[in-house]
């Protein structure tokens, strides 16, 4: 399995845990690649001009703040692979085998995604940067993406670097039959979602992971410490882990516009 995992600078810890506890439950091997927006913007591929206000970000496409380095780079996805890969924001924590994902893919679907009704009421998450509310908030957080489907072809490299954040979030460029739906235990937003009744396989902090001040009570924070303990004593993975961006691969895959 191919998954896709944003990368923030800021979150590095984030990164390692959501890396170190995909491969830890996986069955399968798993190719792990580290979407980074400096690499991507030195291969040309990431051109989305922005600039920063202290901590915040402002995408100065569409004039307005973006949350993460890695807000847009997940659209890149069907332009850098091919059939079925997976992308997840780097605040999750998986505890469950990624392959029993595998079942639940349809053909007939461009992607699919838990379908949540997130209607954020605080102004800010994380270290202090904006919670913007938004059509299908969350939506595009954990993506299964059937890459080879045609209507992805809509969405090139032009449409990602040009298109307003709404647009891409909203998964715009698809029909509404054409975005399946996943199980909420494949996304489930700490502090949000109501409780499922049993550990979800997929849990994620979107409002700020437990290492962050206000956010060290968040449901499931001890599975999220313990994982960040075993990355620090440096448990070493048996699946690979590649970061994207080398030249010698991007010139290996056929981009998209």
């Amino acid at each position: 399995m191919r998954v896709f995992i944003g990368y923030d600078a800021r979150e590095d810890d984030a990164y390692r845990v959501c890396a170190a506890s995909l491969l830890r439950h996986a069955s399968v091997p798993v190719e792990i690649i580290k979407l980074d927006i400096k690499r991507l913007q030195n291969i040309g591929l990431y051109r989305r001009p922005y600039r920063t206000e202290e901590t915040q970000m402002v995408d100065l496409v569409d004039g307005r703040p973006f949350s993460t380095e890695f807000a847009f780079s997940r659209f890149f996805v069907p332009s850098l692979s091919d059939g079925w890969a997976i992308f997840c924001d780097c605040d999750f924590l998986f505890t469950q085998d990624i392959a029993q994902l595998v079942p639940l893919l349809s053909e007939k679907y461009a992607v699919m995604v838990v379908k949540h009704d997130h209607r954020p009421t605080e102004s800010v998450k994380m270290d202090g940067v904006s919670q913007a509310p938004y059509p299908r908030k969350n939506w595009s957080s954990f993506v299964a993406w059937n890459c080879d489907h045609p209507s992805n072809r809509l969405l090139d490299t032009h449409e990602v670097n040009t298109q307003t954040g709404k647009w891409l979030h909203g998964f715009s460029w698809l029909r509404d039959d054409e975005i399946g739906e996943l199980p909420q235990t494949w996304n489930w937003l700490s502090g949000v979602t109501p409780d499922l009744g049993e550990v979800p396989k997929a849990i994620h902090y979107t409002l700020g992971i437990p290492r962050m001040t206000g956010h060290e009570n968040t449901p499931y924070a001890d599975l999220w410490r313990d994982e960040l303990e075993r990355t620090a004593l440096k448990e070493k993975p048996n699946k690979p882990v590649r970061h994207f961006g080398s030249q010698t691969y991007a010139q290996r895959k056929a981009l998209h516009g």
